[in-house]
């Protein structure tokens, strides 16, 4: 959105949050079965968007696409991010089933907690090839489809792991720092006709967000809750909210940034 002078104002009263501020707009969202991808599938679709679900996991991917049709047009295609031909058919086959691509969320991520000692160069590898050379790859197969449209948006997952560690998670918190890094890089170079942003989740409760055999009630101590200062965990909704708006005109000002979502846990001092 353009600059706004004071006598806009009661008109944007009206118009400046659509019901359906996705309206039309065709997604990617990569690791869409489980978790905060099956969220983001979902919550795009709910206010307007089309999406393709870039998934390894068929039958996961089977469900969230069975759901999903009662809120919206949305595909599967197969997707392992580890595999840069992939990636790139996943997003040339969502180009040639909605006829373009608007917004790319790339979502998938793994863990692997290993002592030092113990870190091997394959576990390394593995973990930088899905947690940031895939995001890249996505980003420059997607970038010429997202600058067609003039209102092109990435939404990179990142962690509060970029920002803060914990023992033993090298592999981990050194892919999510490059995802903060490539996110503000990919910003640059692909304005002003794409937006780039990630989000830093921090925790984030997804096991009734999985697929139905292996979905389970999370359990929470109250210590669990109140540790954050918004009083309880997160959400996978929290994340697709954010998703939903960055992707949005309503956030045609934000690039580059890096926003974390963790009720408060980044900015908590903590004595022991």
């Amino acid at each position: 959105m353009s600059s706004t002078s004071p006598e806009q104002v009661f008109d944007l009263a009206a118009s400046a949050w659509p019901a359906s501020p996705l309206s039309g707009r065709v997604a990617l969202v990569t690791g869409g079965g489980a978790g905060i991808g099956r969220a983001t599938v979902w919550a795009m679709l709910a206010v307007g968007a089309k999406v393709m679900v870039a998934e390894r996991d068929e039958d996961a991917a089977a469900e969230v696409v069975q759901r999903g049709k009662e809120l919206g047009e949305v595909e599967h295609v197969p997707c392992d991010v580890a595999s840069a031909g992939d990636i790139e058919r996943a997003v040339d086959q969502c180009a040639q089933r909605f006829g373009g691509l608007d917004i790319l969320v790339n979502n998938v991520g793994i863990g692997r907690t290993r002592p030092l000692a113990e870190l091997d160069l394959a576990t390394w590898n593995q973990v930088m090839a899905t947690n940031l050379t895939a995001m890249m790859l996505a980003a420059r197969r997607a970038a010429p489809l997202l600058e067609k449209t003039g209102t092109g948006s990435i939404v990179n997952i990142a962690s509060t792991r970029a920002l803060m560690s914990e023992p033993n998670t090298e592999a981990y918190s050194a892919s999510k720092g490059g995802v903060v890094a490539l996110t503000h890089a990919l910003a640059a170079s692909l304005a002003p006709k794409v937006r780039v942003n990630c989000i830093c989740p921090g925790w984030i409760e997804t096991g009734a967000w999985q697929p139905s055999a292996k979905a389970q009630a999370a359990e929470h101590t109250e210590a669990d809750r109140l540790q954050h200062w918004s009083g309880r965990v997160g959400d996978p909704m929290d994340i697709a909210r954010m998703c939903i708006y960055v992707s949005s005109d309503m956030a045609g000002f934000i690039s580059g940034q890096a926003i974390v979502i963790d009720g408060g846990m980044t900015r908590k001092m903590i004595y022991v």
